[in-house]
């Protein structure tokens, strides 16, 4: 759905969309998981959460994990010998990988059958790892909102909202330094990268098309405040990037989707003067289908522009573990 989902999510993804999303869950445990590769399958993409109702619904945890990694890397420090000849068996391989690790919280504010109303936030883990040479640890916290009133569905999250820090510490053998110095590369020592704070505003309405079909619309737009962007609205205070999606839903069973996001200006393909800027946007589709506590789903999207698209394919599933006592009650 374009990354569209602030203000719809109500399972255990919301952790890692609006953490508000979370109450949602109830009455059983809900475990997702994902994998997606880019790039014919040089990045990976993995991610798996669990939601947990506790306090007769009124509350919800949640625990998410990320991993996204560019694996097999040949380093090749050492490749050109000190004579000048070339020795490919002292190519090893290294990956490099961000991995989150996001606690979340929920709770109900209101909730009646007219009006819902929650909150939740996330602490978050941040953990990048090339190598043996590089390593970084960072904190953050998001927080969020969402409202249902009948049809309508409202959400706003502030992610990285005290600005999240991730220290980075490296470690290169002399030999390792030695060789980088003599090919005029820089040897880095220590270094802190910021992550600055980043809202999300979010609203979607549900169309009932007929007893068997429901249309369901969401529109975000991500706000910064960092600086000027290549965004659809774009300027020194702030920027602003929208998301469209949309799901079909047949008897709650069969889920068609589609989306629109990453609007970016990028120079003409066919333009060889390196002059002419066009939109470019990044598209996708998906389907999933829902057989009473398991659901499935796939996406097909593109991560690059339309001329020279770069396709990637997401699959994902979803499990509601029910508590056999409480159906019996």
């Amino acid at each position: 759905m374009g990354n569209a989902q602030v203000a719809s999510v109500k399972d255990a993804t919301a952790g890692y969309w609006n953490p508000a999303g979370l109450t949602g869950v109830k009455d059983y445990v809900n475990v997702s998981a994902m994998h997606a590769e880019y790039f014919a399958g040089i990045a990976k993409y993995e991610y798996a959460s669990v939601a947990v109702p506790v306090q007769d619904n009124k509350r919800t945890l949640g625990f998410s994990i990320l991993r996204f990694a560019v694996d097999d890397i040949p380093n090749t420090l050492y490749l050109v010998q000190p004579d000048g000849s070339v020795n490919y068996n002292n190519i090893e391989t290294f990956s490099s990988a961000d991995y989150a690790f996001l606690l979340s919280f929920a709770q109900n504010i209101k909730d009646t059958e007219k009006k819902k109303i929650s909150f939740g936030v996330n602490a978050k883990i941040i953990y990048r790892k090339v190598g043996h040479f590089a390593t970084a640890w960072g904190l953050g916290i998001d927080a969020g909102l969402q409202m249902h009133v009948d049809r309508w569905h409202l959400g706003l999250v502030v992610r990285d909202l005290t600005t999240t820090y991730n220290a980075w510490t490296f470690k290169f053998s002399d030999r390792e330094k030695q060789v980088l110095y003599l090919t005029n590369n820089d040897i880095p020592v220590k270094s802190t990268e910021l992550t600055a704070p980043r809202m999300i505003l979010g609203g979607g309405y549900n169309f009932r098309i007929s007893k068997s079909v429901n249309l369901m619309t969401e529109v975000n737009a991500d706000v910064t405040f960092d600086g000027k962007r290549n965004t659809i609205i774009s300027s020194k205070p702030v920027s602003v990037d929208p998301h469209v999606g949309l799901e079909a839903g047949i008897k709650d069973i069969f889920f068609v989707r589609a989306g629109i996001t990453n609007f970016q200006r990028a120079l003409a393909d066919e333009d060889t003067l390196n002059q002419k800027k066009v939109w470019i946007y990044q598209p996708s589709l998906g389907a999933g289908f829902k057989i009473k506590n398991f659901s499935f789903d796939y996406a097909f999207t593109n991560l690059a522009n339309q001329n020279n698209p770069l396709y990637t394919h997401v699959f994902s599933i979803r499990l509601n573990i029910v508590n056999p006592k409480k159906n019996k009650q």
